[in-house]
C-alpha cells in the first residue's frame, strides 16, 4: 500500500460502517473490507468500511448481524451488491463537503427505479 492509498483508507474509515449507515445507525469503529480480495491490482482502492459484525460472522456486539464473510449473498440481499456500495462510498467521499450523508443515502435508496436496500 502506498501513501496515497493510506490517505484514501483514512477517509473511507471516517465514514463509519456503510451497512450500519444504511440501517440508520452510526458505527465509527470499522475495518476495511477488500471487495475483490487483497492481492489483485488496485485491491486497496476497492474497499468498504464495515464494522466487525458486518465484516466477519460472529464478531461485533450484535451476533445476529449479517456479515459479508461468510454470508455474501445474504449481505448483498440486505444492502445491495458490493459494487453499488463502492459507488455509495465514492459518492459520500466526493460529496462530503457539499451534501449531507442522509441526502446521499436517500438518493442511493431510490436509484434503479425506486429499489430500496
Amino acid at each position: 500500500m502506498n501513501k496515497y492509498e493510506e490517505k484514501d483508507w483514512e477517509r473511507v474509515a471516517r465514514l463509519g460502517c456503510i451497512a450500519c449507515l444504511l440501517d440508520g445507525e452510526e458505527n465509527s469503529y470499522v475495518s476495511l473490507h477488500h471487495v475483490h480480495g487483497r492481492t489483485k491490482k488496485d485491491a486497496h482502492l476497492n474497499i468498504l468500511p464495515l464494522c466487525a459484525g458486518h465484516h466477519q460472522n460472529g464478531t461485533g456486539q450484535d451476533k445476529y448481524t449479517v456479515a459479508v464473510h461468510p454470508y455474501k449473498a445474504r449481505f448483498e440481499a440486505l444492502y445491495g451488491p458490493q459494487e453499488d456500495l463502492l459507488w455509495l462510498v465514492a459518492e459520500l467521499l466526493n460529496k462530503e463537503c457539499a451534501c449531507t450523508q442522509s441526502g446521499l443515502l436517500d438518493a442511493y435508496k431510490k436509484k434503479d427505479g425506486g429499489t430500496t436496500w
